[in-house]
């Protein structure tokens, strides 16, 4: 298959993976209840990476662990830091609003890779950015006062952290180059047991073991983690990587429209057009040229 050929399975997958991933936002919120943050953090990625690594024996893939401080790095940010902030955004904050400030990843990866790699962002990157600041004004309607701002700011902490991971990422893949299945299982138990003692000391609800959390942990770990990773590796494999990349728009359109139906978080006005501005940001970056390397 070219780059260029319209693969309908392929986009089938792309969609199937949107969905799962958009479902576990509500997951996330449903299960607020039920598990403190920080204990729900260091089980999700502790029993993900085993899963995963499971399926890396079983598929027969290298085992040994990447450089092990860049692994440690990221697996504090990309996972730790992450979904920290996320699942502690969602204890206040409603799904759309968190998703989305989430998904402002592609910026902070922008801004990240010009400060560590050097790549100097283009003229559309300027422009998506702008977009999304815009955006981000109207979404959080600064002159109806700032109201419960910690949800926005955390969601925003989330996106920063990914973006930080996703560099650093791409300096292991350049330099070490490990097996991308194997790399992900190794950060995301660094990140999950780096929790472990956040979830130890720090104050938090007791995890109250009914079938809502067993429901909410199943589909998080098991669907949403370990099935949700696979089905992005074949959409990576089939699917021009200009159109993959758009699934950063869809995961967030989607999970709003979940939590509209489901939780009925309807959004005001200012947010929704807050939301569209942001989300236009994130398909301006996302279609931009790569970053060029600063001389």
């Amino acid at each position: 298959m070219t780059r260029s050929s319209f693969d309908r399975a392929g986009l089938a997958l792309m969609f199937s993976t949107i969905v799962v991933w958009a479902g576990s936002w509500i997951a996330m919120k449903l299960i607020v209840p039920y598990i403190g943050p920080f204990d729900f953090v260091a089980l999700r990625y502790v029993v993900g990476s085993l899963v995963l690594f499971a399926l890396a024996i079983a598929t027969r893939r290298p085992l040994g662990m990447p450089p092990w401080k860049l692994t440690l790095l990221i697996g504090l940010t990309q996972t730790a830091g992450f979904q920290g902030f996320v699942q502690t955004a969602l204890v206040s904050g409603g799904v759309g609003k968190v998703s989305l400030m989430a998904y402002t990843m592609p910026f902070w990866v922008v801004l990240f890779a010009w400060w560590l790699l050097g790549e100097r962002p283009s003229i559309r990157h300027g422009l998506g950015i702008a977009l999304a600041a815009i955006g981000l004004v109207c979404f959080v309607e600064p002159w109806n006062g700032l109201g419960d701002i910690r949800p926005v700011l955390l969601g925003l902490g989330s996106g920063l952290c990914w973006g930080v991971g996703t560099v650093l990422s791409k300096r292991m893949f350049e330099r070490h180059a490990p097996d991308v299945m194997t790399f992900t299982a190794w950060q995301m138990l660094f990140g999950g047991l780096v929790m472990v003692p956040v979830a130890y000391f720090v104050p938090q609800m007791t995890a109250q073991w009914g079938w809502q959390l067993w429901a909410g942990m199943t589909y998080i770990v098991l669907i949403a983690t370990a099935a949700g990773w696979l089905l992005w590796l074949q959409v990576v494999r089939r699917v021009p990587a200009s159109i993959a990349g758009l699934s950063s728009l869809g995961v967030p359109v989607v999970a709003m429209l979940l939590a509209w139906a489901i939780l009925s978080e309807r959004p005001t006005p200012g947010e929704l057009g807050g939301m569209l501005l942001i989300l236009a940001g994130i398909f301006v970056v996302s279609r931009a040229a790569p970053a060029a390397r600063a001389s």
